[in-house]
């Protein structure tokens, strides 16, 4: 099992991620307080603005303060190292 991190010390399951989404838009906020209200999110910000949405394969919606970008070149250094296709 292959980690990335999310900032703060926060890691999770590179595998698991299905998509890595900025907050703006009206969809993804509707998404994240679905979330929030059914206990499907999980806030890794610690209290910072949030930056990014991992959508993960068991429905949970992680919150992180770490730009998009950011952690898509960590995935992608991940799949590098896994020797996949980017």
């Amino acid at each position: 099992m292959q980690l990335v991190n999310i900032g703060f010390g926060n890691i999770v399951s590179a595998s698991r991620i299905i998509a890595i989404v900025s907050p703006e838009s009206a969809p993804i906020k509707r998404m994240v307080q679905e979330a929030k209200d059914s206990k499907m999110a999980v806030d890794a910000t610690y209290g910072r603005r949030t930056r990014a949405v991992l959508i993960m394969d068991s429905g949970h919606i992680i919150l992180s303060a770490v730009q998009p970008e950011t952690v898509a070149g960590r995935f992608e250094k991940f799949e590098k190292d896994e020797g996949q296709e980017v």
